[in-house]
């Protein structure tokens, strides 16, 4: 059994620790609202230019001058993967999942005799990938150093995919991030932005018989609005990240102060007892010296 004092010392260890991981819930929770509003507030401005795509890409469809980003470069030999995660952890499982999305995704792709190739956005992700792909990874970035994401972050990684795509270094590019839900709930979900699909879903808005005219022409639209949707799907991606990555601290940091609060009582009473059966064994030993005498 541990000593009396290795019992006190532990108690106020785990005592610290409650401290720290309630410090964290409340700060999650202060920062879960605004990213929320935020993610919440992007969502129409990408549905919207999902639904006008969808729209456009039919009008484009069977137009051998339609751009590249819509209609491919003909092949399906190499994929890219942009992994989005948090920088960092105490998010129970937000990361892990995300990361073993791509996981699968990447082992059915090797098995099917594809050229994978990877970018990873946040520390966490390419601290997990690189293990066992790390010579898949093309290009890393993370944003620790930035208090704030905005649309500047997203579209310089859009720059990058789009010079590689421009570059022929690969054929699809699909986004892996973690959509929020809820508090409880953050789904990890793969999209793919190369070639530009509309999501399952999403259909043209209904014209209810009417017919669109395009000034410029549908190619010129989409030439313009493609590199753009790339970047706004990335951002959303950001957004949804950082806010399902504050519901998931709020969460983990809820469940480790509830388990230290279990530890403490568990330990306080293990202490007492340690205690109680060392005063016991004193008394016992000054009544047998007294009667000894």
């Amino acid at each position: 059994m541990p000593s009396l004092k290795a019992l006190k010392n532990r108690i106020a260890s785990v005592k610290s620790t409650k401290k720290i991981t309630k410090a964290k819930q409340m700060v999650a929770a202060a920062k879960l609202r605004r990213a929320e509003e935020a993610a919440k507030a992007a969502r129409p401005y990408t549905e919207r230019m999902e639904a006008v795509l969808a729209n456009l890409s039919a009008s484009a469809k069977g137009n051998p001058n339609a751009p590249k980003l819509l209609s491919g470069t003909g092949s399906d030999k190499t994929h890219l993967l942009i992994v989005a995660t948090a920088d960092k952890g105490l998010c129970g499982a937000f990361n892990s999942s995300i990361v073993r999305l791509a996981r699968e995704r990447i082992v059915k792709l090797q098995g099917e005799g594809k050229t994978v190739k990877i970018v990873t956005v946040g520390k966490k992700g390419y601290d997990q990938l690189k293990r066992l792909y790390g010579d898949l990874v093309v290009h890393r970035t993370d944003f620790s150093a930035v208090r704030q994401i905005g649309f500047a972050q997203a579209q310089e990684i859009a720059e990058k995919v789009l010079a590689m795509f421009d570059a022929g270094e690969f054929d699809t590019a699909t986004l892996f991030f973690g959509k929020f839900k809820s508090v409880v709930s953050q789904v990890p979900t793969a999209t793919q932005i190369i070639p530009a699909i509309a999501p399952e879903g999403v259909n043209p808005p209904d014209l209810k018989g009417a017919v669109y005219e395009y000034e410029p022409d549908e190619t010129e639209i989409l030439n313009a609005l493609l590199p753009r949707y790339v970047s706004v799907q990335i951002f959303r991606a950001l957004l949804e990240n950082v806010a399902s990555e504050q519901a998931a601290s709020m969460t983990a940091m809820d469940n480790a102060t509830r388990n230290a609060g279990e530890m403490i009582d568990s330990l306080t009473t293990q202490y007492n007892r340690a205690r109680q059966a060392q005063i016991t064994k004193e008394l016992i030993e000054i009544i047998s010296g007294a009667e000894a005498l």
